[in-house]
């Protein structure tokens, strides 16, 4: 996901037209803010300038939690009471099952053509779009400039290799860095800085055609250098990376506790506010800078269960106007989804800082959401993945268990 705060489940927007003829949307929705920036005033702006255009059509937007929002989504799809609009993690077993709405039979078409074409193919199952990207992120490799100069690291050279990586690591922990690299392999975020590692040592979860490959030897390899290089030789926050989340190495990095890790936009935001002097670059990889890095979005699903495809298509294509749509990426910092809103947050200097990550989006490459088993599997990563790194760890049964589960849910999903 992108982003992750969790506040009380709000509302907004009227209630019934009240002349017998309107129709009311039931959207959730996931929040983006933090600090007090909740997504509650972002989604009622919009709401009152839909109305405005439509006043036959209500909407009603519930905010929920990173944590809670696809469980409630779930939780009302089953019990028969699915909402209209849901923006959640993932859409493949919605789709698979026959609840939502094809893109194409919603959004006009400019709307639908203004997607970047790497998030439209993401967002498919069996190549009809079901799931419409809402927001995204890429990923960098941050480091602490401050850290690195106490430690005679040269701030302007980030490492570029695994090799250069540990020798930074090295030297900041003998300058006395609490925590020299960190490595969250929790719950909260596994599968990224899984897929993350995976991509810098050249695998992947999957191979160019959608096959499952968590056990190919690219990614044995990779996790066999992490639990040697790294955890056995003490250069991450604990032996156990599976019981960090990334919030906690986040919130460490912002206090200058932590010389290296993967991040990002909202690592930015920490480390400005606590005045920290930070540097980001490619992720190093096994014998140079990463060939690509990953990118994560959350989807826009439309529901058939109401029939109120008509009413959802005016609110999205609404939505997705580069007018209502940039003033989400710009109050979040997040990355923009459309081609209009992607080239005005380019000539926009305030969001310059942001360049590195939109420079990177189109050939990013994302999570195999198109596969109904992903759900699955992403949940079995996070179960599983710390185990592989820790000193006693055997990165090849870990990664073959994970394998044999994502073949058996993909199959079952057929």
């Amino acid at each position: 996901m992108v982003s992750g705060a969790g506040l009380t489940a709000t509302g907004c927007g009227g209630g019934d037209t009240g002349d017998g003829k309107g129709k009311t949307l039931r959207v959730v929705a996931a929040e983006y803010g933090t600090r007090g920036n909740s997504s509650k005033t972002w989604w009622h702006d919009r709401v009152s300038a839909f109305r405005e255009q439509h006043p036959e059509i209500d909407v009603q937007v519930t905010i929920q939690s990173w944590q809670d929002v696809d469980r409630t989504v779930a939780e009302m799809v089953e019990s028969g009471q699915a909402p209209d609009i849901a923006q959640i993690g993932s859409y493949a077993s919605y789709a698979a099952g026959g609840d939502l709405y094809p893109a194409h039979d919603l959004l006009s078409i400019p709307v639908q053509a203004d997607f970047l074409p790497g998030l439209a193919q993401a967002g498919e199952l069996r190549r009809t779009q079901y799931g419409m990207p809402f927001a995204a992120s890429t990923r960098l490799f941050f480091y602490n400039k401050t850290l690195f100069r106490e430690a005679g690291l040269d701030p302007e050279r980030p490492p570029k290799t695994w090799k250069d990586l540990r020798e930074a690591a090295e030297a900041l922990k003998a300058a006395g860095v609490k925590i020299p690299y960190g490595l969250p392999l929790g719950p909260e975020e596994a599968p990224a800085e899984t897929m993350l590692w995976m991509l810098s040592g050249g695998g992947g979860f999957t191979n160019n055609v959608g096959t499952y490959t968590i056990d190919s030897e690219e990614n044995v390899r990779t996790f066999t250098w992490l639990r040697d290089e790294l955890v056995r030789g003490e250069l991450v926050q604990s032996k156990s990376p599976g019981n960090t989340n990334r919030q906690e190495m986040f919130t460490a990095f912002a206090a200058g506790e932590v010389g290296m890790l993967n991040g990002h936009p909202l690592l930015i935001d920490f480390a400005r506010d606590n005045d920290l002097e930070y540097g980001t670059a490619p992720l190093p990889g096994r014998e140079g800078p990463a060939e690509s890095t990953m990118g994560v979005a959350d989807w826009v699903l439309a529901f058939k269960q109401n029939g109120n495809r008509r009413e959802i298509g005016l609110f999205l294509d609404f939505l997705y106007s580069v007018e209502q749509y940039a003033t989400l990426v710009q109050s979040f910092d997040l990355l923009p989804v459309t081609t209009s809103a992607s080239d005005r947050m380019s000539e926009d200097a305030e969001q310059k800082h942001l360049s590195s990550f939109l420079e990177q989006l189109p050939a990013a490459v994302f999570y195999p959401m198109g596969k109904v088993s992903w759900a699955q599997t992403s949940l079995d990563v996070k179960e599983r993945i710390g185990k592989a790194v820790e000193p006693g760890g055997r990165p090849e049964n870990v990664l073959g268990t994970l394998q044999r589960s994502a073949l058996s849910a993909e199959t079952s999903a057929v």
